[in-house]
């Protein structure tokens, strides 16, 4: 996780994220820097915009709610199933099950 907050930072600081840039980072913040995880991390990055990704994704966050309030509605003319009650004899009986 700490390598995605340290191509976040450096994006937002405007430089390249690169592998050397990110273990950098990492060290900095006190972690043993990983070559492997930071190459893995610049290729999965390679072509994204990260400030398009985050905007879309504050698009989308904001968007939620409004889905969630219309789906809500139709959910709340919907019954809930009755709950079965169990006798407590029945339900003695299977916690006595657990105890042997």
């Amino acid at each position: 996780m700490e390598y995605i907050y340290a191509a976040l930072l450096l994006n937002s600081a405007g430089k390249e994220v690169n592998e050397e840039n990110l273990k950098s980072v990492v060290k900095a913040a006190g972690e043993e820097p990983d070559e492997a995880r930071a190459k893995a991390i610049v290729h999965s990055l390679k072509g994204v915009d990260i400030a398009e990704v985050i905007k879309n994704a504050q698009n989308v966050q904001a968007a939620a709610p409004q889905q969630t309030a219309h789906a809500g509605a139709g959910e709340a003319k919907k019954e809930a199933p009755k709950e079965e009650k169990k006798s407590e004899e029945e339900a003695a009986g299977g916690l006595a099950s657990l105890f042997g």
